[in-house]
């Protein structure tokens, strides 16, 4: 799907900002064997200088990106525990109570619905993946096999469910078509129904050049001025924005129906003046942004060229779908890196997409390298503690975002 007109406002004014060339599914892990099935896509984003939504130019289709998913909640740690903290501050901020239903969209393999059902709450998940839906079931979890759309909303509707809340967590920026997925929100949200939406929030994307939050599964990427205007279109309105570190920076907004009397928080509108403040709402800002982006990965294959003749060994630490990003796009292979690790089993044994780099199990490794590429920096304070022995070892980290840095103990930068 080639866009040619904005996904929020409908209007043609579309400008690519930056262009990470072709480049596979960052999720499509294959076997050494079986690359001569590897597909690429363009990958581009653009932004509207109309509402200013930062949107993809070609999305592929959800069934190549989404029926055979990777990524599992339940083997990343630090998320795990954002889920069992983030549950019981929604259930005890908008005063659910025991046997209340939650939907969770994009559900995964159920870790945050589990976490809802340690308050007591009645749970059902939404997600169109198959292995991740049988890990769920295999929990206790119900999952509907089923992407989130107005059709979805209108089945649930039709079949008598009433969720007291729905939460997407970092989904609601893997769809085609945002006023589809709304007007499925309509369809089954009650009058005192509240939508929990969390997603990486641009402010911080553009800020901290987190450039490789931008891959295949990523249709767009959301800040809260252009989500107001997507949301009063469908008769919901923003009453209330949080903000957590948690994926270098995401928003957590609170979704009521238009006629809900609640208030909104001042914390909204404060939230949309420091989008327009920091240039959100200017072309050049995302002009300049990749201008940036593009600086720090030449520096990055320059500084990973130099150890490579020094005779130093270099790792990957993680392979998430954003560190195919950051390979593909600074051309990084295993002349370079020479293995990368990781801790989840549908990944180790395979390749890393696009750039074919060995994945190898993170809990097998009994000698380290000299360097590791942390290529899930969004955890890198989770990281400094599990591999503190490593690093006072003399062992080091090589962050490539949100700049290019050689880190020792403590995360201590070094020249």
């Amino acid at each position: 799907m080639t866009r040619t007109h904005c996904m929020n406002c409908g209007e043609a004014r579309l400008h690519e900002f930056i262009d990470l060339k072709d480049q596979p599914n960052g999720n499509s892990f294959l076997h050494a064997d079986e690359l001569a099935k590897e597909q690429k896509f363009p990958l581009a984003m653009m932004v509207c200088d109309n509402c200013w939504q930062v949107q993809i130019n070609e999305f592929p289709s959800q069934k190549v990106l989404f029926d055979d998913h990777a990524y599992i909640t339940g083997r990343n740690a630090p998320v795990v525990a954002h889920f069992k903290e983030l549950a019981p501050r929604i259930v005890n901020k908008l005063g659910l109570k025991e046997n209340d239903l939650v939907i969770d969209v994009g559900a995964n393999d159920g870790t945050f619905l589990r976490a809802f059902q340690s308050q007591g709450m009645r749970v059902l998940g939404v997600d169109p993946s198959d292995r991740t839906g049988q890990l769920a079931r295999a929990q206790g979890v119900t999952v509907f096999r089923q992407f989130w759309c107005h059709e979805t909303g209108k089945s649930l509707k039709q079949l008598g469910v009433k969720p007291d809340a729905i939460t997407a967590t970092a989904v609601f920026y893997h769809v085609p078509d945002l006023h589809d997925f709304v007007a499925g929100l309509e369809e089954v949200m009650g009058p005192n129904t509240v939508f929990v939406v969390q997603g990486v929030n641009c402010l911080d994307l553009i800020q901290k050049n987190e450039f490789d939050h931008f891959y295949h599964e990523h249709s767009c990427i959301h800040a809260v001025g252009p989500l107001q205007r997507l949301f009063n279109a469908h008769g919901l309105a923003i009453r209330d924005v949080e903000f957590s570190p948690i994926h270098g920076g995401s928003f957590i907004l609170y979704v009521y129906r238009q006629e809900n009397p609640i208030a909104e928080s001042p914390a909204v509108a404060a939230a949309i003046r420091a989008e327009e403040e920091a240039g959100l709402f200017r072309l050049q800002t995302y002009q300049d942004f990749a201008a940036r982006v593009e600086h720090n990965m030449t520096e990055l294959r320059a500084l990973l060229e130099k150890l490579k003749a020094e005779g130093k060994t270099v790792w990957g630490l993680g392979a998430p779908v954003k560190g195919s990003t950051v390979l593909n796009y600074a051309d990084i292979g295993p002349d370079l890196v020479s293995h990368v690790t990781e801790v989840n089993e549908f990944k180790i044994g395979r390749v890393t997409p696009g750039t074919h780099i060995p994945v190898i199990d993170e809990n097998a490794v009994t000698e380290h390298p000299d360097y590791y590429l942390v290529l899930c920096w969004n955890f890198l304070d989770f990281l400094l503690g599990k591999y503190d022995g490593y690093l006072k070892a003399g062992g080091r980290f090589i962050t490539p975002v949100p700049s290019v840095q050689i880190l020792g103990p403590g995360g201590k930068p070094e020249a």
